[in-house]
C-alpha cells in the first residue's frame, strides 16, 4: 500500500495542476485528472447552442483526440459489456439513429442508459447549463443523421456506415479518402464523440476544459458512493473503491495495477471470503493514485517495449534522471566548462557535486521521497510493478552523485557538429547498445535498465555478464564503425572503472601501477598509435594493433609477437622520433614480472592501460620535447 500513499501523497502536493494543460516531449497534451474522471481519444467533435441545437461538427486530429471525459467506476472499467460514461462517448451510446445506419446490440441498451444516466445528472442540484444542452440534443435523436448531413461520417452503398472507404465509395462521392478513415483504424461505428456548447460571452466552450463541468460531476458522482469500508492507505471509514482505473500507460491500456474480480478464480478464494477481506482502498485514495500516476507517465517517465519508467519526488517532481548520462545532468554553463577543462577527476567532481546541489532546495523539500517505479503488463488485463524504491531525496541524491563519480571516463559527444571528449557516466540506454549492440531487441535493452537500477540506487556492482560482454564489443573494433567503437571503449573504460574503483584509477596514465592487464594495454596503445601517424589521416585501414586487438585479450603474448613484428617498418620510417616510442615500450615492459610474460588473457584494465596510453601518446609536445633533449645531449657529446 506505500506506493497507493506516495502516489495520493504526490497528488495533494500538486493540485495547482489540476485541469492544466501542458505538452510532453511527444507535443501531446497531458494534465492531471480530477477525480472521477479519465482520457479518452476523441474522434469527432459536436458544437451546439444553447437551446442544444446542432450547430457543426468536425473530425479531430490525432494531436488534438486526448479529451477529459467524466466517469464512473463501472464505465472505467468496461470491457465488452456496454456502460455508458456520463457525458461524451462512443457512438453508440450517443445518437438514438444508431439502429438505423449500423447493426444495433440486441442484448443491450447502451443509449438508453446513456440517456437515462445524463438526465439523472442534468436534473440534479450539481449540474450547470450546458449539461442540459446536451441532453436536450441527444434525447433528439438525430446525431448520426446530422454527422452524415454534415460530411463527417460516411455512408456505403447500402445506406449503412461504411466500415472501410473502398475505390468505389471514393467515385461515388467523388472525395479520396474522409478524414474519419484517416484517425480512426476500425470501422466509423467506433468513434468517439465530445462535444461543445457555445454560449454568449462564455470563451471556452469545450466541456472537456471546463472546470465547471469537472466539478460539477465530481459533486454529483460523490452522493452515488454510500457503499464505506476502512481505506488501508488513510486509516479511515472512506467510501469503497470496487473497480479500479485502467488506462495507466496510455488511452488504449486496458491493464490494472489493482484488480480482484475473479470471484471464481485464485485471486483471494482459499484465504478470503471477499477481495475487501485482502485489502481495502478507498475511491477518492484510488483515483488520486492512478490519476497522479498517469500524469508522471506522460509528464516524465520513458517507454521501451510497453515497460514504463518512472521517476519522481513527492513534493518538487524534479529530480536527477538516474537513467541519463553525466552531460544531461549538467546545466549549460558546467558543460561549457567541462568543454574547456582538462578531464581531471577532481573537475569532474566538482562540476558533478555542484550540479547534484542544485536538486538540494528549500528545508522541507529536503526531507520528501524519491520514488522509482517500473511497470509491465504480461497480459492485456493485468499490470505488475516490476521495480519499486521509495527513499529519501538526500539519500537519492548521494547515490546519484556517487554513481557519477565511481561510473565515470571520457566519453565522445556530438556537439555544434564536432565531437568532443567529455568526462562522464554513460547513460543506461547507451550501456545497453554497448553491451549487446545497436540493434539490441527492446526486450533486452529494457531488461539490462532495470538490472542497473540497483547499481545506481543502491551502490551494487555492475553485472559481470554486462561488463564481460562491454568488454568482448570494445575489444573487436574491426567489427563496428570508428564512432561506434569509440563510444563503445569509452562506456568500456567505465564499467571497468567502476569494477577496479578501489585502485583510483583516471584517465591520467598511472605510472605506478604494475598490474599485468593495465601495462599490456599501454604497449598495445604505443604500438597502434605509431603505425596510425605513419599511415596518416587518409588511410582508413585500421592498425595491425587494432586489428589484432581482440586475440591479444585472449592470448596477449603470442599476439604481441606478431603486433610487434609488424610495426619495425614503421618505426625505420619515424626517424628520430623512433626512440621515443621504443624506449616507452622498454619502460612499459620492464614494470612487468618475467612471469607476466604469457598467455593468460587479460582483464578489462588492459582497455583502461590502452585507453590512456593512448590519450596521453595524442600530445605531440612530450615527442618533441624528448627529441630535443636527444639533440642536446647529442651536441654535447
Amino acid at each position: 500500500m506505500t506506493w497507493l500513499a506516495k502516489l495520493n501523497e504526490t497528488y495533494d502536493n500538486h493540485t495547482d495542476y489540476v485541469g492544466k494543460f501542458e505538452k510532453n516531449r511527444y507535443d501531446r497534451e497531458y494534465t492531471l485528472l480530477p477525480l472521477s474522471h479519465t482520457t479518452q481519444t476523441a474522434h469527432i467533435e459536436i458544437h451546439l447552442d444553447e437551446q442544444g441545437c446542432f450547430l457543426r461538427a468536425k473530425v479531430v486530429d490525432k494531436e488534438s483526440g486526448s479529451t477529459i471525459i467524466p466517469c464512473t467506476e463501472a464505465s472505467a472499467s468496461r470491457t465488452s459489456a456496454p456502460v455508458p460514461y456520463p457525458l461524451h462517448d462512443k457512438l453508440m451510446y450517443v445518437a438514438g439513429d444508431y439502429g438505423r445506419y449500423c447493426s444495433p446490440i440486441s442484448k443491450y441498451t447502451p443509449y438508453e442508459d446513456y440517456v437515462e444516466q445524463l438526465k439523472e445528472w442534468s436534473e440534479s442540484s450539481f449540474s450547470v447549463p450546458t449539461l442540459c444542452s446536451v441532453y436536450q440534443y441527444v434525447h433528439k435523436g438525430t446525431l448520426l443523421a446530422d454527422l452524415i448531413n454534415e460530411k463527417v461520417l460516411w455512408l456505403d452503398g447500402e445506406g449503412q456506415l461504411a466500415e472501410k472507404w473502398t475505390p468505389e465509395l471514393a467515385e461515388a462521392y467523388g472525395v479520396e479518402k474522409p478524414d474519419i478513415f484517416k484517425v480512426i483504424a476500425s470501422g466509423q461505428n467506433a468513434a468517439f464523440v465530445r462535444f461543445a456548447v457555445e454560449v454568449p460571452g462564455v470563451p471556452e466552450a469545450r466541456l472537456w476544459r471546463r472546470r465547471d463541468v469537472q466539478q460539477s460531476f465530481i459533486d454529483f458522482y460523490n452522493t452515488k458512493l454510500l457503499d464505506t469500508e476502512l481505506c488501508y492507505v488513510t486509516g479511515k471509514q472512506l467510501p469503497y473503491a470496487d473497480k479500479h482505473a485502467s488506462r495507466i500507460r496510455h488511452s488504449g491500456d486496458k491493464s490494472k495495477l489493482i484488480s480482484a474480480n475473479d470471484s471464481s478464480g485464485f485471486t483471494y478464494r482459499g484465504r478470503f471470503g471477499t477481495s475487501r477481506n485482502a485489502a481495502a482502498v478507498s475511491y477518492e485514495v484510488s483515483q488520486k493514485a492512478h490519476n497522479a500516476l498517469k500524469w508522471l507517465i506522460e509528464k516524465q517517465s520513458f517507454t521501451i517495449d510497453g515497460k514504463v519508467f518512472v521517476l519522481w519526488g513527492t513534493k518538487s517532481l524534479e529530480v536527477p534522471d538516474p537513467f541519463a548520462d553525466t552531460d544531461d545532468l549538467l546545466d549549460e554553463e558546467d558543460r561549457g566548462e567541462a568543454e574547456e577543462g582538462d578531464g581531471t577527476h577532481e573537475m569532474y567532481a566538482r562540476r558533478v557535486r555542484l550540479a547534484i546541489s542544485g536538486y538540494r532546495h528549500d528545508q522541507e523539500d529536503y526531507h520528501s521521497d524519491v520514488i522509482i517505479m517500473v511497470l509491465d503488463a504480461a497480459t492485456p488485463g493485468r499490470m505488475s510493478m516490476t521495480y519499486y524504491r521509495d527513499v529519501e531525496k538526500e539519500h537519492f541524491l548521494q547515490r546519484i552523485e556517487e554513481w557519477h563519480l565511481s561510473c565515470c571516463w571520457l566519453q565522445p559527444y556530438r556537439k555544434n557538429g564536432r565531437t568532443l571528449l567529455l568526462m562522464g557516466a554513460p547513460a543506461t540506454r547507451d550501456i545497453a547498445f554497448a553491451a549487446y549492440g545497436p540493434r539490441a531487441s527492446d526486450k533486452v535493452v529494457k531488461g539490462l535498465i532495470e538490472r542497473m537500477l540497483p547499481c545506481i540506487l543502491d551502490g551494487a556492482p555492475v553485472p559481470r555478464d554486462i561488463v564481460r560482454s562491454v568488454i568482448a564489443r570494445a575489444s573487436s573494433p574491426v567489427a563496428m564503425e570508428l564512432w561506434e567503437w569509440e563510444k563503445t571503449l569509452g562506456i568500456a573504460c567505465a564499467l571497468v572503472n567502476k569494477t577496479y574503483r578501489k585502485e583510483g584509477l583516471e584517465v591520467a596514465v598511472d605510472k605506478e601501477l604494475d598490474d599485468r592487464s593495465y601495462l599490456f594495454g599501454q604497449m598495445l596503445a604505443v604500438a597502434d598509435v605509431l603505425e596510425r601517424r605513419q599511415l596518416g589521416s587518409e588511410e582508413k585501414r585500421a592498425t595491425n594493433a587494432i586489428r589484432y586487438m581482440n586475440v591479444f585479450a585472449q592470448r596477449p603474448m603470442r599476439t604481441w609477437t606478431v603486433i610487434h613484428g609488424a610495426i619495425q617498418p614503421y618505426l625505420v620510417k619515424l626517424g628520430p622520433k623512433a626512440g621515443y616510442y621504443k624506449k616507452l615500450m622498454g619502460d612499459i615492459s620492464t614494470k612487468m614480472d618475467p612471469n607476466d610474460f604469457s598467455d593468460q588473457p587479460l582483464n578489462g584494465k588492459y582497455l583502461l592501460g590502452y585507453y590512456s596510453q593512448r590519450h596521453e601518446l595524442n600530445n605531440y609536445k612530450k615527442i618533441d620535447s624528448y627529441i630535443e633533449d636527444e639533440k642536446s645531449e647529442t651536441t654535447e657529446d
